[in-house]
């Protein structure tokens, strides 16, 4: 399965009362492939507030952005939780609406062994036949999957990938040492070009909500071996990366991205608690940052 390069997070649109607002998801997934020129996208993951979402929400967002794509991008589903049954059971219900792979996380606050965390990922794989991108972020989980778990779950076939936000040094090992054709994703919009330049093949992104365009220029010239032309993209968006979780100090997201997209004319709601959205100080940032 060939994912593409970049794949946007995507974010869950609210409405007044915080329930899913489905003809904003639609406005959102069509600027997200028109305009920000995402290859894929991901529902229900960390930045679409996917801690907050219960499983019917979650079911009936897989089954309307498989209905609203139509097949202009892939299509994949935040199906991870700490509990590995109801990961399977997650991941079955999307496979049967007919999403393009899973996204799965480490599984957190349980603090699993490594021994844990390569079963819990095996018994996911081994019920489904979707493509599965790992997702190991343990600045959420805690728990991170090691180089040699890692490598241990890329010999299992539907296993395809991971989306990395530990160290430089870890996606390193991992695309040295993984087998052909499972590929690495970075997960940290600003670590991008390093991830690129280490053997990483693109990045899920929070950012291309705002600047996919520019994002695909910067990854097509490192491809290209235009180097100093990536360097320069890069550094003319790292504002935009960095201040996405930094505005001025650190915030949660998906909190900043959607108060940006309000102010590109997509009014996409808040965040449900026990996420809080910009106070007035965060709000005039933002309107520097991407006015």
């Amino acid at each position: 399965m060939n994912f593409g390069q970049l794949i946007t997070a995507m974010i869950t649109p609210f409405n007044e009362k915080l329930e899913i607002d489905w003809e904003m998801t639609g406005k959102l997934i069509d600027y997200l492939i028109e305009e920000q020129q995402s290859d894929a996208i991901v529902v229900s993951g960390t930045t679409g507030e996917s801690p907050t979402l219960t499983d019917d929400e979650k079911i009936s967002l897989f089954r309307f952005a498989v209905k609203h794509v139509a097949g202009r991008c892939k299509v994949i589903a935040g199906t991870g939780s700490n509990e590995t049954a109801h990961s399977v059971h997650l991941t079955k219900a999307a496979q049967e609406i007919g999403v393009d792979g899973a996204l799965l996380v480490t599984p957190y606050y349980n603090k699993p062994t490594q021994e844990g965390v390569y079963r819990h990922f095996r018994t996911i794989a081994e019920a489904t036949t979707l493509p599965i991108i790992l997702y190991n972020v343990p600045s959420r989980t805690v728990t991170s999957i090691s180089v040699e778990t890692t490598l241990r779950l890329a010999q299992i076939p539907n296993i395809v990938a991971t989306k990395e936000c530990a160290s430089l040094e870890q996606m390193t090992e991992i695309v040295k040492e993984a087998p052909e054709g499972f590929i690495l994703y970075s997960g940290d919009d600003g670590v991008t070009l390093p991830a690129l330049s280490v053997g990483g093949h693109g990045i899920i992104s929070v950012a291309s909500h705002l600047v996919g365009p520019r994002m695909k220029d910067l990854i097509a010239s490192f491809k290209a071996g235009r180097v100093e032309e990536a360097i320069r993209i890069n550094q003319e968006l790292y504002p935009v990366f960095k201040g996405l979780f930094n505005c001025p100090h650190p915030v949660p997201n998906p909190v900043a991205v959607k108060y940006a997209l309000t102010l590109r004319g997509l009014p996409v709601g808040g965040v449900r608690l026990p996420l809080a959205d910009v106070t007035e100080e965060e709000a005039a940032f933002i309107r520097k940052l991407v006015g």
